[in-house]
């Protein structure tokens, strides 16, 4: 057994997933997984100087997978009473009888199950009151409001959630560990009538320590606020677009859905005949790493009891692996890498962790220092994104680049571009912070094109 943090809790859990385990194999099922969610949340919300809300809720959730031959059944619950697990079960082994063969579902292989659980302390002990999470969003709302230029709000909030995680197997893995997570967060409106403009900015930590001080978090949205007001149209060109960081990490969430084991086994990815292959400019790396210390995404082991380890998914612009959990290996005879993300009320399916692509070696002025004319993109809109083919058309909003300096504010443009050209072209300034889960540095992206007037 591995129980990480919250130890008796984390006993009781997992004693519970393995009664429900027990159940189901004395119905006949063959092999069993089962998770449970126990989840706690407090949030605020507070506007032009009144608390709004206070919200608290909890929450337990349970998901049951049995698979009898090559046929899975899956349901939840939040009831886990004697009687309901009961019930539970004999809907699990009802479905799973009679499913459709699936050749490729199953359990994980047994030599692939996490052992040594590492400490990644990803839980704060000290749970906020409403009082301190009030003080919070009124701090980060009245930072904003005195900005000169703002004349509304949208509010702030501030946010707590504590979530246990225990997972158990009918091959032997038992494993369970406790997260937490803070948030601080505002959006505020400046100018009158029809030229208003908005803005927004947050911070989310593992730690409520670890967040940024909500008065700059309030600054920041007002002062990102403030400089959108006044757009101008442009004229449509094919220019050099800048991504800023807060949608760069967009680019990278996009290469991720094209790597999931899924969308290869399916033949729906742009990328599925790319592994081994340069499909970034050299020297570009991308990583996924489950075991950074309190990590917004970091986790101990994945959705199916596997070990999670760090790895380079582009190394020197080369594709290295698929994100695959077992079923999706199995479909395209590989091995899974650990990535197995999961729910209650559906089967494991691969996903990332702390996901993000490496900081290049200039800042980003000088990354735009050439650029005579161009896009600096602070707002994408839309997903005009096309999963077979990689084409990407999006709504946008930022600054246009003179001479390699920001000038005035843009609004109401598309661009496009298809992103297997766009990972090749694609230049990463050294400005890296992990601050979302998934995160990029600047990027700027050559030859795409800009729809404007």
């Amino acid at each position: 057994m591995v129980v990480t943090n919250n130890e008796s809790t984390q006993t009781a859990a997992l004693d519970l997933l393995d009664n429900v385990i027990e159940r189901a194999k004395k119905a006949g099922a063959d092999a069993v997984d089962t998770v449970l969610f126990d989840s706690a949340s407090l949030s605020v919300s507070y506007r032009l100087g009144e608390r709004e809300n206070v919200e608290r809720s909890e929450s337990n959730d349970l998901g049951l997978r049995v698979l009898i031959g090559q046929g899975q059944g899956l349901v939840s619950s939040s009831d886990t009473s004697a009687r309901a697990l009961d019930e539970l079960v004999n809907r699990a082994v009802a479905m799973a009888k009679a499913a459709t063969a699936d050749p490729y579902c199953g359990l994980a292989p047994e030599d692939r199950l996490s052992v040594e659980i590492p400490n990644l302390d990803l839980l704060d002990a000290d749970e906020p009151s409403s009082e301190t999470l009030i003080a919070q969003a009124a701090e980060a709302e009245n930072s904003a409001r005195a900005v000169s230029g703002i004349t509304n709000s949208e509010g702030a909030g501030a946010d707590w959630s504590r979530t246990g995680i225990a997972l158990a197997t009918s091959h032997g893995f038992h494993g369970a560990y406790t997260t937490s997570r803070s948030s601080v967060s505002v959006a505020v409106i400046a100018g009158d009538g029809t030229d208003m403009e908005r803005d927004w900015e947050y911070s989310s930590a593992r730690h409520i320590a670890d967040l940024e001080a909500p008065a700059d978090v309030g600054r920041i949205a007002a002062e990102r606020t403030v400089r959108r007001l006044n757009p101008r149209k442009v004229a449509s060109a094919q220019v050099p677009i800048v991504f800023e960081p807060r949608v760069a990490n967009s680019i990278v969430r996009h290469f991720s859905s094209a790597i999931t084991g899924t969308s290869v086994a399916r033949g729906t990815s742009f990328l599925r005949d790319e592994m081994g292959k340069p499909v970034f400019s050299s020297r570009i790396e991308i990583v996924d790493d489950p075991h950074r210390h309190r990590g917004l995404a970091s986790k101990p082991f994945d959705g199916e009891g596997v070990a999670t380890q760090r790895h380079v998914l582009v190394d020197d612009g080369e594709l290295t692996t698929w994100l695959l959990d077992s079923s999706s290996a199995r479909q395209l005879g590989l091995e899974t890498t650990g990535h197995a993300s999961r729910g209650t009320g559906s089967p494991p399916s691969p996903g990332t962790s702390n996901l993000y692509l490496a900081a290049g070696d200039v800042s980003p002025s000088e990354l735009m220092a050439d650029i005579e004319q161009g896009l600096y993109v602070t707002e994408l809109i839309g997903f005009g994104v096309n999963p077979i083919t990689g084409d990407y058309s999006r709504g946008t909003a930022g600054f246009w680049i003179e001479n390699g300096e920001l000038g005035y504010p843009v609004s109401e443009l598309t661009i496009a571009g298809n992103l297997k050209e766009m990972f090749k072209a694609l230049t990463p300034a050294d400005d890296l912070e992990f601050r979302r889960g998934v995160d990029a540095p600047t990027l700027r992206v050559d030859g795409m094109t800009v729809a404007g007037t």
